[in-house]
């Protein structure tokens, strides 16, 4: 078969690699960005992936800016970002955007794959709709669309596109087992067919909006158990020894990445179009978006412990990304950190290994030479390996701890202030 990839990201790009690596099928590529496009043809790999960055090395991946590469496709798997409108509203315009592009090749026989994440409704209300007003062919008779909901999870050393279990449904069971076979040719872990494609879409949202609540959870216990006087860090590794009914999670600065802050909102808005509520939903929101401000609060009482003020006081902001040792800003809570400390006069300093076009030094050494504080908003290894002797070595005096990545020897010195979230 000819199959082609729309969207080269995190999402489409390991799998383009893992289609061209495990399989005989002509593999296309298409993508609205020339820079990646120009990475891709060199060799290089234009998304912050280890297994990506290693299949790159042993396979050739036609790609394109011109969508005549698709011209003929048996398979069109669509991955292209979903992001959400003003915080909130989810925006399908890539996700039109790239049905509109194929609705150009679309002929009778061929299968449409969405792997965008996207609210349970979607392929029925708006992608099959929009593809048949655009063709004049009809659905089943002519094509079917299929959902096959990502899970990648950038930086993981145990599961990626090879492995992670996968949900497809389609607007048709023949589709649906011929997508579903089309999968199985790469990846070793359970691919199963679903009775329908809402139901397949419901799959991802919840997977998602679970950790969502549960990190909400933990962070309002983060709030409550700081005035109480109680580890929380402590708390919830003792509760994980039960065997059953418990899962960890833990509490952080907040929540950041390409589907944890951002699929609730596609459950919320739906179900408000048809009448219902989420309240707990919306409140779980609420918590995880609050928690940069907690933060930042927690840094102005640490500080004014000393009798030094937020304003002008030399803050050393360690990690922009969202993730430990990847190179990913999408809905990274230390940019609200960033933007809420620079509202209170403070004088910001920033170092992000990854990103050091945005960083204001360039090394953890010269960024602790020159600050007084130190927020640590993404638990890079570079600062998950610091040491208190480090600090006082650069005369740091107050450490936040927003990723509570340090070890226990930080809570019990008196050599300097330590404050992390719950901790």
């Amino acid at each position: 078969m000819k199959i082609t990839i729309l969207g080269l990201g995190y999402v489409g790009f390991p799998l383009a690699c893992a289609i061209a690596k495990k399989t005989s099928h002509e593999l296309k590529g298409y993508d609205i960005s020339q820079k990646k496009i120009d990475l891709i043809k060199s060799g290089k790999s234009p998304v912050d992936d280890s297994q990506a960055e290693e299949d790159i090395k042993s396979i050739k991946i036609d790609a394109s800016c011109d969508d005549a590469i698709m011209d003929g496709s048996d398979i069109y798997i669509v991955c292209v970002p979903t992001p959400v409108i003003d915080g909130y509203t989810p925006n399908l315009d890539p996700v039109k955007s790239a049905l509109k592009t194929i609705s150009k090749f679309l002929k009778k026989g061929q299968i449409v794959i969405i792997e965008s994440t996207i609210n349970p409704g979607v392929c029925d209300e708006i992608a099959v709709p929009y593809l048949e007003e655009l063709t004049g062919l009809k659905i089943n008779a002519d094509f079917d669309v299929a959902h096959c909901p990502e899970r990648i999870n950038p930086g993981d050393e145990k599961w990626n596109v090879y492995n992670i279990p996968r949900n497809i449904g389609s607007t048709s069971q023949t589709a649906t087992h011929k997508a579903a076979n089309l999968y199985r040719e790469f990846i070793s872990g359970v691919v199963n067919e679903m009775p329908d494609l809402k139901t397949t879409e419901a799959t991802k949202i919840i997977e998602n909006t679970f950790r969502d609540i549960n990190i909400a959870f933990v962070n309002e216990l983060a709030k409550s158990f700081d005035v109480l006087g109680i580890n929380l860090d402590i708390v919830i590794k003792a509760a994980a020894n039960k065997p059953f009914a418990f899962m960890a999670h833990y509490p952080s600065c907040g929540v950041g990445g390409h589907c944890i802050p951002v699929d609730p909102y596609y459950l919320i808005e739906r179900a408000k179009q048809s009448g219902f509520d989420h309240k707990f939903l919306k409140l779980a929101r609420e918590i995880n978006n609050s928690m940069p401000h907690y933060t930042v609060e927690q840094l102005s009482i640490q500080l004014n412990e000393l009798g030094l003020p937020l304003k002008g006081t030399k803050v050393a902001l360690l990690g922009m990304s969202y993730k430990a040792n990847v190179g990913d800003l999408r809905e990274s809570p230390a940019i609200e950190i960033q933007n809420l400390l620079l509202q209170r006069g403070v004088s910001l300093n920033i170092f992000d290994p990854y990103f050091l076009e945005i960083s204001t030094h360039n090394s953890l050494d010269e960024i602790l030479d020159d600050s007084t504080a130190v927020v640590i908003s993404s638990n890079h290894r570079e600062f998950t390996e610091m040491k208190i002797e480090q600090l006082l070595e650069k005369n740091v005096t107050v450490v936040i701890d927003g990723k509570n990545c340090l070890n226990d020897s930080f809570m019990t010195t008196d050599k300097l202030i330590y404050k992390g979230i719950g901790r």
